[in-house]
């Protein structure tokens, strides 16, 4: 009987609620026992030329071992590597645009790193860090993508401009000037802290010529990639190993430079380094997500059918271009989210600030194209009068269509769009909704009743052609091990890999053993981002299975002298047995105890053809308070189709986060700083994090819409909740206030913003 799609427990969390997890800064392995502590010496100016640097009073303090500086880099191919967090995209700009390891004579944002001490305790980094002394000359601040893009001030002189990259967006009016109604608005999708709850870590240890890094990342083998190339060194001659992570959400894709530097610093100096940030830390120097300035506008006709629509993006990177110039790609390739619309133009120009550079946060710029589109499909249908719900109905892409080519190039798998709005709907009581709204408006009470629709279509693995690798190995004791190229993070992969080998082998679960991030057990991987394990990671298991599966027939058809054809397995038992005879069942111990090494192994990768495009309808309602703008979630209700469900437990845990943290973005959460760049938002004091009396139960519908691109029929799941509720709450927000002339509210939608667009709407209403 097969197990899938049935409500496993995870297995993982009987020791991480017990025992608890071991993080990097947890681990009490031999070769760390003498490490030293290291801290960053960070920039606590926005901008500004290095004019001196003085360690001496540091050096001179108890328990200082050294104080390094990009003059000490000598061991480097000069210049520093410009090399930054690498996700399978093209690398980072280099030239004029290159990210030293350490500042060499310019900082660029509040936290940059120009200098380590290291120490031999935790404490001691922190008082020597305050005494190196650093002497700045301020230059003035960029801050913002429109200041950007103005060029009055340029971050990198030599390069003659903000601007990195730029994909200039098709100016014809043409269409638009055809349609019945035009909208046109400018949306803000502010900067966001990535905010785990773990923190960047790292522990290095240099010796006898191998490096090995343990590091809180979401690829070990990404992270080798990247630190064989910046320090000059063979892979083989390092291993990383990845530990328990809390939450990485694009932040910890490969290793980011602070890490690469600790490595550096261990082979300098010859120590054993640990290294982990403070929270204070994480906020500035840690990368931040979203930073969009997004000009759309759409047109259509009276009857509601969208006929033209254009984004134009700013896309802020902050101080250096890392990864995050992958995020426009990404929002101008999902631009038409689920509609058929026939013209769609969209265009980009990535612009540096003097910020913390940006890269992927959990959906890594899908959810800016939904929540532009999504904002775009309201503002029309407010315009034309018409309902919401009604304009999304009129213009989803049809579900014979499939599959489905974009006007912006993206080929659509599978969808049944008005099917998953019909379901929220009916879920939600929409109709009902509507009366509730129509009696509150009525009797004019204080506190009104928002419902926001938004229907998305997210890209997941969308970089399928490098693949992931799997290990299946079973012993002659019966249990096997899987070896797996995916890195987990919270999403519960120890639980899906092993239900799929039970499902297709019967050895039970807890037979099962699974081993992640550790590049000298597994060299070849490349790890989990973009909703990529499951369908990728879990499709290399399945297929492992198989071949060991098909080996496996081939030893026991030996042992009973029989035909393969005769042979089978029973999953529910785990035995094998000629066809129609079981008293002549073999156990996987014997049949693996049958082989000349005394195991089966199967070492597979699996490339799927594309990406595959999960997609669902989010509805939420809120209550405004509209004397003080406090905005209260009363429900959200969701349906999000990722394909075929392995473990609905996994499923509704990933669905849970996404909304919460689409949710954080849509009411309270933003990284804020002064006009002269100092962050605003570096503590959580400061930092509006959402917490579970925000947050009211959700209530998720399911819908599973199989692809064919895998032989598990799957799409990824874990950016979906943060893609489709971030637009549902800002479209709710607006919705419960529109009556009185309100047509937008820029997210966070805070109490002050939402007080503030109220009583503009009023005061144009009354002149």
């Amino acid at each position: 009987m097969s197990i899938m799609g049935t409500r496993v427990i995870r297995t993982e969390d009987p020791r991480l609620l017990t025992a608890g997890g071991v993080y990097v800064d947890d681990l009490r392995t031999p070769e760390l026992n003498a490490a030293a502590r290291l801290t960053f010496v960070r920039s606590p100016v926005a901008h500004a030329r290095i004019t001196g640097i003085d360690a001496s009073e540091a050096l001179s303090e108890p328990g200082v071992i050294a104080v390094l500086t990009f003059r000490d880099m000598d061991d480097l191919t000069p210049p520093p590597p410009s090399s930054g967090e690498w996700d399978g995209s093209p690398a980072p700009l280099g030239g004029p645009w290159a990210e030293p390891l350490l500042a060499i004579d310019t900082v660029r944002f509040v936290g940059e790193s120009v200098a380590v001490v290291i120490t031999d305790g935790r404490y001691q980094g922190e008082d020597a860090a305050d005494l190196v002394a650093v002497d700045y000359e301020p230059l003035p601040v960029v801050l913002g993508p429109e200041a950007a893009v103005a060029n009055e001030t340029l971050l990198f002189p030599a390069a003659g401009t903000n601007i990195c990259v730029a994909q200039p967006v098709p100016a014809d009016d043409a269409p638009f000037d055809a349609c019945d109604v035009v909208v046109e608005r400018d949306i803000v999708n502010q900067r966001v802290a990535c905010l785990p709850m773990e923190g960047r870590a790292t522990a290095t240890s240099f010796e006898n010529g191998k490096l090995t890094v343990w590091v809180s990342s979401q690829n070990a083998q990404i992270s080798r990639f990247i630190l064989a190339g910046a320090l000059g060194m063979s892979p083989d001659q390092i291993r990383v190993v990845v530990p328990d992570v809390g939450g990485g959400f694009g932040a910890k894709i490969g290793i980011d430079r602070d890490t690469i530097t600790i490595a550096w610093a261990a082979r300098k100096t010859g120590r054993s380094l640990r290294w982990a940030e403070t929270r204070s830390e994480n906020l500035v120097a840690m990368t931040q997500g979203r930073a969009q300035l997004q000009h759309i506008k759409v047109g259509g006709s009276r009857d509601g059918r969208i006929l033209a629509y254009r984004i134009d993006v700013i896309q802020d990177i902050g101080a250096y271009a890392r990864a995050g110039g992958l995020l426009p790609f990404l929002t101008c390739l999902m631009a038409p989210g689920v509609y058929d619309i026939p013209d769609v133009q969209a265009g980009f120009r990535q612009a540096v600030t003097n910020t913390t550079p940006i890269a992927p946060y959990r959906g890594a710029g899908r959810p800016e194209a939904a929540a532009a589109i999504e904002r775009a499909v309201d503002l029309f249908a407010a315009e034309i009068g018409m309902d919401p719900a009604e304009v999304r109905r009129r213009n989803f892409i049809a579900p014979d269509k499939f599959p489905f080519q974009t006007k912006t190039g993206a080929l659509y798998d599978s969808g049944r769009y008005e099917e998953a709005l019909d379901k929220v709907l009916a879920a939600a009581g929409y109709a009902q909704l509507r009366e509730e709204q129509q009696r509150r408006r009525a009797s004019g009470d204080p506190k009104q009743l928002g419902i926001g629709v938004a229907s998305y279509v997210e890209i997941t693995a969308p970089d399928p052609e490098l693949g992931e690798t799997a290990k299946l190995e079973v012993a002659d004791n019966g249990t096997a091990t899987v070896y797996t190229g995916s890195s987990a993070h919270g999403q519960g992969h120890h639980t899906a890999w092993a239900m799929l080998v039970q499902d297709e082998l019967g050895i039970p679960m807890d037979q099962i053993t699974v081993i992640h991030g550790d590049t000298d057990l597994i060299p070849v991987g490349v790890g989990s981002y973009g909703s990529r394990s499951l369908q990728l990671g879990g499709s290399a298991v399945h297929k492992a299975a198989l071949e060991v599966k098909d080996e496996a027939r081939h030893h026991a058809a030996e042992m009973l002298e029989a035909a393969e054809a005769d042979v089978v397995l029973d999953t529910v038992t785990g035995l094998w047995q000629v066809r129609g005879d079981p008293d002549t069942a073999l156990s996987w111990a014997q049949v693996a105890g049958h082989t000349s090494g005394g195991s089966l192994i199967a070492d597979v990768s699996f490339v799927q053809d594309r990406p595959t495009f999960p997609f669902g309808t989010h509805v939420s309602v809120v209550e405004v308070d509209t004397e003080t703008g406090q905005v209260k979630m009363l429900r959200h209700v969701t349906v999000d189709d990722a394909g075929t469900v392995v473990n609905p437990v996994l499923t509704e845990g990933q669905r849970h986060g996404g909304i919460a943290q689409g949710a954080a973005q849509a009411l309270l959460e933003e990284v804020l700083y002064d006009a002269d760049g100092n962050p605003l938002t570096s503590t959580l004091a400061d930092y509006a994090a959402i917490s579970p009396p925000d947050l009211p139960s959700f209530e998720l519908v399911a819908s599973e819409t199989p692809t064919d691109l895998n032989p598990l029929g799957v799409k990824g799941i874990g950016e979906a909740g943060s893609i489709g509720s971030t637009p549902a709450i800002q479209n709710a927000v607006v919705d419960a206030v529109s009556h009185l002339g309100v047509r937008h509210i820029d997210m966070p939608a805070t109490p002050q913003r939402v007080w503030t667009a109220i009583n503009q709407a009023r005061k144009a209403s009354n002149q």
